[in-house]
Parts: structure tokens; sequence; C-alpha cells
């Protein structure tokens, strides 16, 4: 597991320099209330034995068994009267314009009473405008979903945010969110707020050398916060994270607002072009040409299929030059949740009478598989009848030149592991419908 996260750190550091440019910044603030989380209070005040469900949905800072795994362990001391159980919903270097699209699937279908949302990292490089499309997308589908569902936006940070944090302000990517939160009334808690106290004070170092297996901490020196500057340690790093949540549900607890559990209401968006509409759609033979296999995901089927199940319930694979993938649709957005890796081939995409593009399903750090996703048109008229194919291309990426230096050496030692060209794809993203 280290291995993937180090090499989604260097992804996540270099989407969160693009792009920094002069959006107006937030002043920070550790804990904002705001409107509160009543309803969750006022359901685990009752200790009465009753389950309630927390969902985490965000990248790989929350899929880590950190401050999601201790922030669940606070709740269970805080109301031991209650059943606390976890929605794991967070993937590792994803952002907020695929969690938009499987927020219903991954964790409303689960019937959460509270949702983290976790996309400050990976948002980093993302147009604010988009962030406020998806964010607002996640808002307005959770409370459809459910009124009563509380929410709460929660913003990490990384190396490249860190002079923001030193000058008191939100980076570009938690500045936009905080519109949204203001917009909607969701509470905040900002995890960077401590890391820059003990910057400042001498008491952190934020990127460092890991300790060798049989070192022993100095416990009189600073804290070493992450070795790649953006996961934090499980033993440090997110204790901090845990920390802020604790101290974020003692201002909630004793917020007037947080005491009057009312239903959310939906009122005006605060963009008319946000993502409600977001989902998921589950790929049917009708929408393929040429040769396609339906992976098994079940106990005895394909690796991949078995190992990504959770998210993408199926899974249609191709290796077969010209095989296709294509539908009808009246919508503003369209896109594919698939998986990369070192057998990933490339694609020729078309939207309508557009130009032809070539989306390759194979990066720098293909050296292992991983959930990944790509939209093929946006901004699209939604009442006009649209058309999208997917082709898998007879030509392929140069792996070895796209791989990472250091990855190269795997390339070399395993040629049979890079040599297919496939496409393993699971559902469509899509704002509006399919047209049969």
């Amino acid at each position: 597991m280290k291995p993937l996260l180090s090499l989604l750190g260097l992804a996540l550091l270099i989407s969160s320099v693009v792009a920094q440019d002069d959006y107006p910044r937030r002043e920070i603030a550790e804990i904002r209330v705001r409107g509160g989380v009543p309803n969750l209070l006022r359901k685990a005040s009752a200790a009465d034995g009753r389950e309630l469900r927390v969902a985490y949905l965000g990248g790989s800072i929350t899929a880590a068994p950190g401050w999601r795994v201790k922030s669940l362990e606070l709740f269970q001391k805080g109301f031991p009267g209650v059943k606390w159980k976890e929605i794991h919903a967070a993937i590792g270097g994803t952002g907020s314009d695929l969690g938009v699209f499987r927020v219903g699937q991954d964790a409303l279908s689960h019937k959460p009473d509270l949702l983290f949302v976790e996309f400050a990292v990976n948002d980093g490089g993302a147009d604010p405008v988009q962030i406020h499309q998806a964010m607002e997308g996640i808002v307005r589908q959770t409370w459809v979903a459910d009124p009563e569902t509380d929410i709460i936006f929660v913003y990490t940070v990384s190396e490249p945010f860190l002079a923001d944090l030193k000058a008191g302000k939100c980076s570009r990517s938690a500045s936009a969110m905080e519109e949204v939160a203001d917009h909607y009334g969701i509470p905040t808690m900002h995890f960077g707020v401590e890391v820059q106290k003990r910057l400042e004070a001498g008491k952190l170092i934020f990127k460092g050398e890991a300790l060798a297996k049989d070192a022993k901490p100095d416990q009189t020196g600073p804290m070493l916060f992450s070795t790649d500057g953006v996961h934090p340690l499980t033993e440090t790093g997110h204790v901090l994270y845990a920390e802020t949540v604790a101290r974020g549900f003692d201002e909630l607890e004793k917020a007037p607002l947080s005491k009057v559990a009312v239903p959310h209401a939906l009122d005006a968006p605060l963009r008319a072009d946000h993502w409600a509409a977001a989902k998921l759609v589950p790929l049917s033979e009708g929408m393929l040409t040429g040769e396609w296999q339906k992976l098994d995901g079940g106990e005895k089927g394909d690796e991949i299929a078995k190992r990504f199940a959770k998210f993408l319930p199926q899974m249609w694979r191709t290796s077969a030059p010209g095989a296709a993938l294509g539908l009808k649709f009246k919508g503003e957005v369209i896109g594919f949740f698939d998986v990369v890796g070192p057998d990933g081939g490339q694609l020729k995409v078309k939207v309508d009478e557009g130009e032809e593009r070539i989306v390759p399903r194979f990066d720098a750090y293909c050296v292992y598989h991983r959930l990944s996703k790509f939209q093929a048109g946006s901004g699209l008229a939604g009442d006009v009848v649209h058309t999208v194919s997917v082709t898998l291309d007879s030509a392929g990426p140069d792996k070895r030149t796209v791989l990472f230096e250091k990855n190269r050496p795997d390339f070399d030692k395993n040629p049979d592991k890079f040599a297919p060209k496939v496409w393993n794809v699971g559902a469509v993203m899509l704002i509006g419908e399919v047209v049969e």
C-alpha cells in the first residue's frame, strides 16, 4: 500500500502546483460551525443503542487507515450508547469531479447520518468553477436523498499549500469549497491550522526522511508529519488531523444552532450549473460492439475485477483493436469510470461530430492498477441528443518512455506485464440521461 500512496502523492503534488493563480483566498479558521450537525447530535444523544453511520468521501489521505479510523474511535468513546458504523468511500488519487458522480453509489446508498467530504488536496489544481459544481452537486444529492444527513467539509494539506497556510489563508481549492459551505451552512474543519502552528513553533517537520525500521523516534525533537509532502504518517500527522476533528465536535456540541435538529432545506443553488444530477450508469451490452468480456468479480473471478468490485460492481474488458463503446444521451457531461494499469492501451474518443482525440489509459505511475476516470465531453447542450464513441486503438503508448525513470526497471524486468493493450471500464459518468 505504501508505494501506491507515495506515487499518488507525487501526482497530487504536481496537480496542486498547477494553476495556483490569484483566486481570492479565504481567511483560515480551524473550525467554522455554521449550521452545525444538529441531526447527528440529536440521534447520538438518545443513547438508545441505535446505529449511526458515518461516510467518508475523499482521496488517499482519507483512504489510509488514519484520521478516518481515529475519528470513528472518537465518536465511539464520546457517544458509547451508539453503534457507530463506517462507510468507507475514499479512493486514492481522485477528486470531487469523480466524487460527485459516485457519491450516490458509494456513500448515500448506505444511508449515512454524517458525510465527511475531503477533496481539498486532490482538487488543488482544479478550476474553482468545477469545484463549485462538483461540491454543490455532492451537497444537493445528499440532501435530496435524506435531508437529515449532516455534512462536514474537511481540508487536508500538502506541500504546495504551505505558503497559503503561512499567510493565514486557505488554499485555492479550500477557498472555493468555503463558498459552497457558506451558501449551505455546512461546517468545515481545516486540518492545516494545527500543522502550521507547530511548523511556526519548530515542533513539526512537514516532509522528511522516514526512520529506519529499527530506529526509535526522538520524542524530544520535532514531529515528522510526512515523508512525501502529502500523506500524513499514521502515528503523527493523522493524529493531528483526528485531534482537529475532536476539537471540531467540541465546538459543534456547544453551538446553539447544533441543538435544533431540522431537515436541511435545499434553497436556490449557488450555481445554476451545479452537478447535482451527476451519476454512474452501468454499461449494457447494447453499448458495446466488437469483442468484449464481462469480468467476474466474484471470489474465483478476475483479479482486477475482484480488487475494485467495491467501487466498480461490474467491469468489462476489451483487448481487441476496433472494439468500441458507444451511446446516445441528452446531457451536459459524459465520461467513463475505469481502471488504468500496466496493461492499459489507448482510446480514440469522439463526441458528436467533433474531432477525434487520443486518450491513453496508461501513465507514468502505471506499474500497478488503480481506479481512474476521464471526461469525454463537458459543457454540452443538455436538451440535445449527443453521441459518444470510444474505440480501442490498435496503436498504444510507448510505455517505457511514458513511465517515470524510477519505474522503468520494472518494465525492463517484466516486459510481458506491459505488453497488453486493453481497456478495463466499469461505468459511464453522466449528467443527463441515456437515450435508447
